[in-house]
C-alpha cells in the first residue's frame, strides 16, 4: 500500500501539535495481528483519561509494522498517569505479540516498495555496498506532532537526522 493512502487513517480533526509517539515493531504483524491490536488501541483510547478527564486520542497500527500513539491536548493536557497507562499498553502488545517495540537502534527504509529494517550499526555497509542510496527514504520515527507525522515521517535518508551521521560512498571513476 502507498504510503499517502496508509497516512489516510491519521484522523484530520486533531490539531497538528496533537502529540505523536511511534512504536516500530521488530516484526512485521500479520493482518490478523492488526485487527486485533488495533481492537485493543481503539478500546484503549475510548476510555483514556487524564486527571478524570477524557483524552482526545487516536492509535492505530500502520504498515503492519508501526503502532501510533495520538493525544490532541488542546482541551485536555496529559498527566504522567495517562502517559503510564498507553505505556502499559504498549508493553502488553510486546509481551501478547513477542516482539520489541522500544527497539530504537533498527532503522526501517522503504526500499523497493517495500519496508525493511537495518540494524542502526549496519546503515553505512548497506549504503556502500549501494543496497541504500542517500535518497531512500527513511521512517524518522522521532517526530513528535501530527504535522511532522504527515510531513516528516517519511524522508530521504539525506534528509533525515541520520543523514547528518552517515556518508554518501564515493563513486568510482
Amino acid at each position: 500500500m502507498e504510503f499517502s493512502e496508509v497516512m489516510k487513517a491519521v484522523p484530520s480533526n486533531f490539531a497538528d501539535g496533537s502529540r505523536v509517539w511511534i512504536y516500530q515493531a521488530g516484526r512485521p504483524f500479520s493482518d490478523r495481528e492488526t485487527v486485533e491490536i488495533n481492537d485493543q488501541l481503539h478500546h484503549f483510547y475510548a476510555q483514556w483519561l487524564s486527571h478524570g478527564a477524557p483524552v482526545k486520542g487516536w492509535a492505530s497500527v500502520l504498515f503492519n509494522r508501526y503502532v501510533v500513539i495520538m493525544a490532541d491536548e488542546t482541551e485536555v493536557p496529559l498527566g504522567g498517569c495517562s502517559m503510564d497507562a498507553s505505556m502499559r499498553v504498549i508493553k502488553s502488545l510486546e509481551n501478547q505479540y513477542q516482539t520489541k517495540l522500544f527497539d530504537r537502534l533498527s532503522i526501517t527504509f522503504f526500499v523497493k516498495g517495500k519496508i525493511e529494517m537495518l540494524p542502526m550499526g549496519q546503515v553505512q555497509y548497506a549504503l556502500d555496498k549501494g543496497y541504500i542510496t542517500m535518497d531512500t527514504p527513511m521512517f524518522n520515527n522521532l517526530v513528535a506532532t501530527k504535522k511532522d507525522l504527515l510531513e516528516n515521517w517519511l524522508k530521504p535518508l539525506r534528509n533525515t537526522w541520520l543523514g547528518a551521521r552517515v556518508h554518501a560512498p564515493v563513486a568510482a571513476e
